[in-house]
């Protein structure tokens, strides 16, 4: 398992962000959503796309920390060993996932994704 979160398992160009959010497919979540679309690397890549809407700029990266901290927890550099394609993963937190417990959050992401990586391959 990942025990940092380094510059390969980030999606960091808006470009990135933009060819996952144009061709990627959506699943929606309670208290996210989630843009998949499959890579050629071997390691899944995340992005965190935190808007002004969610709150204000604590309340955005404690949302964010809090879904990076969950998708390093999947092992994101381990894609290729587990027999998985690479995904990259663009996550759109929502309001409800302030307030929500971190196993409520980390449950709905982490079957958003399982969804997301079935029909992204």
């Amino acid at each position: 398992m990942s025990q940092s979160f380094g510059p390969s398992v980030r999606l960091r160009a808006s470009a990135e962000f933009a060819v996952v959010q144009k061709t990627g497919r959506r699943v929606p979540g309670r208290f996210v959503t989630v843009l998949v679309k499959a890579n050629t690397l071997d390691c899944d890549r995340l992005g965190v796309i935190a808007s002004r809407k969610l709150g204000n700029a604590v309340v955005r990266n404690a949302a964010k920390r809090r879904l990076r901290e969950i998708f390093r927890g999947q092992g994101p550099d381990t894609a290729r060993a587990r027999g998985d394609r690479g995904i990259d993963v663009v996550v759109i937190p929502r309001r409800e996932s302030i307030a929500a417990p971190f196993r409520a959050v980390e449950a709905d992401l982490v079957a958003a994704l399982r969804k997301a990586r079935g029909a992204a391959s």
